[in-house]
């Protein structure tokens, strides 16, 4: 490697980084704001926080890794013409086409990073998160009943539990408070264990117990129950998809599958690594400025260009799933002629434009 590639490269890279840096730092308020409104609702372990954000990370990687990658590129030949660096590299003989030595040493990774998560590593993210979710909901300890330790239930009330078995599946000695209109309820019980109703509607079967209520206001109007069975319900468990889902299915799996939504959510992952490689070729066409021309003006048109790829790829996908577009046409009618178009303006950048001939 030439010394030339080597401070391109080393000037493209700190770019990239310090780009998906940004990005990474601004998308994780997003993720985290769902994962914790599941977790204030009850519908998601507090456990499980930063192991579902790390799996929503290499969900959405296939969306941030082509816009760090075109907006570093787009930063780091912007700086190189504001310092007049690209017309001294120019005025040597160097063009465009020397450049994309540089520039394919960068792409063709974090293109291919772009596609292991698109097609594999995605899938098993939400596979994994599924499964962690569902192990969740099934699991005193993980919906968050552990023992010496008091927990809020959504009607209002407390339950506190003094044993939990070691496959979280039972408890022992179990003490529940509940407000239930003006009167307070106090149940206490030798064991019980979790049930489920559907596939989120949680239960605590509670066995071998007895149930004092009893006014708020001070009355004496006092009632003392023994039961043998005694059924409070949990907050919901967070949703959980079938396991036919497209999303969750393997990427091998879906080219067999004759389903719209298998073959939309095929398109899907095939197609941001080939949009990643067409917006990285036009950076250096988009990035070009005159020594007077403002050095980042077009760089809000070419993310503007960037969000429409990419609206255009979801309306697509929704076509496809809708059957609106066979899913042989995918979306070939959107990423081949954004490469097409990409390597058009990559090999038209920097040649001048020929002469008017003059009557």
């Amino acid at each position: 490697m030439s010394k030339l590639d080597r401070y391109l490269l080393r000037d493209f890279v700190q770019s990239f980084l310090a780009t998906l840096i940004v990005l990474l730092v601004v998308s994780v308020g997003g993720v985290l704001v769902d994962i914790l409104g599941n977790i204030a609702d009850g519908r998601l372990p507090a456990r499980l926080l930063f192991s579902q954000l790390g799996l929503q990370f290499i969900v959405y990687m296939p969306l941030i890794l082509p816009l760090a990658l075109m907006l570093g590129l787009l930063l780091a030949t912007a700086r190189l013409y504001r310092d007049s660096e690209m017309a001294v590299l120019t005025a040597i003989g160097v063009g465009p086409k020397r450049l994309l030595r540089p520039v394919l040493m960068l792409v063709l990774p974090v293109v291919g990073l772009i596609a292991l998560c698109s097609l594999w590593l995605g899938p098993w993210a939400d596979r994994t998160s599924e499964r962690l979710i569902q192990e969740a909901n099934r699991s005193l300890v993980m919906a968050g009943l552990e023992s010496g330790k008091f927990t809020a239930l959504p009607n209002g009330g407390v339950v506190y539990l003094s044993s939990v078995s070691a496959d979280g599946s039972g408890l022992g000695r179990i003490f529940l408070q509940r407000l239930r209109g003006d009167r307070l309820e106090v149940v206490s019980a030798e064991s019980g264990k979790m049930f489920f109703e559907g596939d989120r509607q949680r239960y605590l079967q509670l066995q071998d117990g007895h149930q004092i209520e009893g006014p708020v206001d001070g009355a004496l109007d006092y009632r003392l129950m023994t039961f043998a069975r005694n059924d409070v319900a949990l907050p919901d468990g967070a949703d959980t998809r079938d396991r036919n889902d497209p999303e969750l299915m393997p990427t091998t799996q879906l080219f067999g599958d004759e389903r719209p939504e298998a073959q939309a959510q095929l398109h899907s992952r095939i197609t941001p690594p080939l949009i990643a490689l067409a917006f990285a070729l036009m950076t250096l066409p988009l990035a070009r400025s005159s020594p007077r021309q403002q050095r980042y003006g077009r760089m809000m048109f070419a993310f503007l260009a960037y969000m429409v790829g990419m609206n255009l790829m979801f309306i697509g996908t929704r076509w496809i799933a809708d059957g609106k577009v066979s899913g042989t046409l995918g979306l070939w009618w959107l990423s081949l002629p954004l490469l097409a178009l990409a390597i058009w303006m990559y090999l038209r950048d920097g040649k001048l434009s020929r002469p008017r001939r003059t009557a």
